[in-house]
């Protein structure tokens, strides 16, 4: 989309973004191509600060940055996920500020970043979704484990490249794994692809 820096700066100032230069010369006719990431940024600043447009523009502006959004679920995820990593493990955790369980990660992620409802436990969302086979995985996908015994025990997001994000238990804290690291390829059970992902 593009638009004029006049109205890109009005926008960033509202939203509180830092403008960066803002004593230069603004020059009305040149145009900038506005950036999917930069249309998420301007929702969420929005969103954050309650920021009602007041021009034309600018709500033509909010309603493409509603539009990246509503088409990058998996990005949004993945990118939400990532910013949690170095929490803490819990047992029943379920926020932030209390620490994980894998499953209470899984819930929060998917309920804060797309507004999806999971189960709380890891083998009831394993039967949420779609199955899918292991070369199908895409970032978003769930990937479950067996880590004790023959029921479903764990479960994390998948990333891309063969990398997942998960809270992997006692001790440690959300981290990146890799699915054919030993213990993971050795314990995978398989994949679901949840609705708000298709």
């Amino acid at each position: 989309m593009l638009f004029n820096r006049t109205t890109a700066a009005v926008l960033l100032f509202a939203a509180n973004i830092p403008v960066f230069a803002a004593s230069a010369p603004i020059a009305p006719a040149q145009t900038c191509e506005i950036s999917e990431q930069l249309l998420v940024d301007l929702a969420y600043a929005a969103e954050l600060n309650s920021f009602a447009p007041t021009s034309q523009s600018a709500t033509l502006i909010l309603n493409e940055a509603k539009l990246a959004r509503a088409y990058a679920p998996r990005e949004l995820l993945a990118e939400f996920a990532m910013k949690l990593r170095d929490i803490r493990y819990r047992s029943g955790g379920r926020a932030p500020a209390t620490g994980f369980d894998c499953s209470g990660f899984v819930q929060y992620v998917f309920a804060h970043a797309l507004g999806a409802e999971l189960p709380d436990d890891s083998a009831s969302q394993y039967h949420t979704g779609v199955m899918i086979h292991r070369s199908e995985l895409r970032t978003g996908d769930l990937v479950f484990f067996h880590t004790k015994g023959k029921r479903i025990s764990h479960v994390g997001i998948y990333l891309d490249n063969g990398r997942f994000i998960h809270s992997p238990s006692s001790g440690k804290r959300v981290r990146v794994d890799v699915l054919d690291d030993h213990y993971w390829s050795q314990h995978y059970a398989g994949a679901k692809r949840l609705d708000v992902l298709t």
